[in-house]
């Protein structure tokens, strides 16, 4: 799987450092929550909405890559997912994220362009 899931693209104007939390994230086709943690490490970049009252109880991870622009002032960032992909993604498990290499694979394999599970659309 390319690393590249798991960086900001150079063109959302993603600063590193930024305290992301709180944001509004906005799909494609709508509101999906706020982001409740997100990491800047390279090669391990990503948001985790906390979906709120859309899908009760629910969060997602999303791979720094689905992120097309970070609207500071705002407090808006802006996904390239409809809120039904988002919505189908892989269940987020706060406690194996980090250590299972297979949990990651299947996540960044989700939101990889061309993916055969519901990513980025063609």
């Amino acid at each position: 799987m390319s690393e590249y899931v798991w960086s900001y693209k150079s063109t959302s104007g993603h600063l590193a450092g930024t305290d992301l939390r709180g944001y509004k994230v906005e799909a494609i086709d709508g509101g999906v929550g706020k982001v409740d943690k997100h990491s800047d490490e390279v090669g391990d970049a990503y948001v985790v909405v906390d979906t709120g009252i859309w899908i009760f109880g629910k969060e997602v991870l999303l791979p720094a890559s689905t992120v097309i622009r970070i609207e500071p002032e705002e407090k808006q960032i802006y996904v390239d997912r409809t809120r039904e992909q988002i919505k189908n993604a892989p269940e987020f498990h706060r406690e194996k994220h980090l250590e299972d290499a297979v949990y990651r694979e299947e996540l960044g394999a989700y939101y990889t362009p061309g993916a055969p599970f519901g990513g980025r659309p063609a």
